[in-house]
């Protein structure tokens, strides 16, 4: 059998409902989601999550979300879990909610929110940072948040004692820090020595590899998990693949699309625990979470990914 198109693949996986990719024999086959562990406690989340910010935001924003409801009905019913949100992405967090509860699926996903109250030339305003988690906790409708993160390194040393406080409280399970800034990586690097955290969030795409200089080893190596925002570099990788077809050779760790092969690329890096794309698109989430299917590359095939997309001119 041919390699399918990306088109062609999506709709036969929404003919069929399932997460789907071909076996050895050309034949279509259904598997369950690959899943890491959460290095603190064992936990496994399936490695392909979905994030709220860019398109997810926009149409959050619009109030026009009957294609969010489809994207959250598609992420659940293809074994998803981990949902990553922040009250600094517009109506994301409180639409998300709203529409979890509404489908009955509040308890079904894995929250990742995040804190981060305005400065005003000095300290974080703690008071103002506590409401606005009372805030997240009224929108997520959940007694336990999965998880908090203190967003874009913001006053860590004001925000994130208040995390630990709310953990050891037992009202969030997990806290940890983000940045999606080169310029914070020191300031990212200097708090995984320095603080117990259970993960970062942090930028990464197969042309955006600067975090496996330092940050990826460093988070390993202090047993933090790490969800990877970004796998796309928002649209520039699909921009700079274009209408390019696969390489045959992605068949070897199961990719049918694009989506597959950037998606994997970011989850086999061994400290990467969740890869967080965001969509505002069913078709789009049921193709990211082929992500989470088959097989991933070893070392040598990462490299040879990389050699890939190193060739391609920039994106337009």
């Amino acid at each position: 059998m041919s390699a399918m198109t990306r088109r062609e693949w999506l709709a036969l996986a929404l003919t069929t409902g399932a997460a789907l990719l071909l076996d050895s024999r050309g034949a279509l086959a259904q598997r369950r989601l690959l899943t890491k562990a959460i290095p603190a406690t064992g936990e496994q989340l399936p490695l392909i999550g979905l994030g709220s910010s860019a398109t997810f935001a926009q149409v959050a924003g619009t109030g026009e979300v009957a294609a969010l409801r489809e994207v959250f009905k598609t992420f659940i019913e293809q074994g998803g879990t981990v949902f990553d949100t922040a009250p600094g992405y517009g109506s994301s967090e409180e639409v998300s909610g709203r529409i979890a509860a509404e489908l009955g699926l509040t308890d079904k996903i894995f929250w990742a929110t995040k804190l981060n109250v305005a400065r005003q030339g000095g300290p974080a305003d703690a008071a103002a940072a506590r409401a606005q988690i009372e805030t997240s906790f009224r929108r997520i409708r959940k007694a336990k948040i999965d998880l908090i993160q203190v967003h874009n390194m913001g006053d860590v040393a004001t925000q994130l004692p208040i995390l630990r406080e709310l953990k050891q409280q037992g009202r969030i399970r997990y806290l940890g820090v983000t940045t999606t800034f080169e310029q914070q990586y020191a300031e990212l690097i200097s708090t995984i020595r320095s603080e117990p955290l259970d993960f970062i969030g942090v930028d990464y795409a197969i042309d955006n590899r600067e975090a496996e200089t330092t940050i990826l080893p460093l988070a390993r190596d202090r047993r933090i998990g790490v969800l990877a925002y970004a796998p796309f570099g928002r649209t520039r990788l699909f921009r700079r693949v274009g209408d390019r077809p696969l390489p045959d050779w992605a068949k070897e760790f199961d990719a049918q699309t694009w989506a597959h092969f950037f998606l994997k690329f970011v989850a086999s890096h061994p400290a990467v625990t969740v890869v967080t794309p965001a969509t505002s698109q069913a078709t789009n989430m049921l193709d990211n979470i082929g992500g989470a299917v088959g097989r991933l590359p070893d070392e040598a095939t990462r490299r040879r990914m990389i050699d890939f997309v190193d060739r391609l001119p920039s994106a337009p």
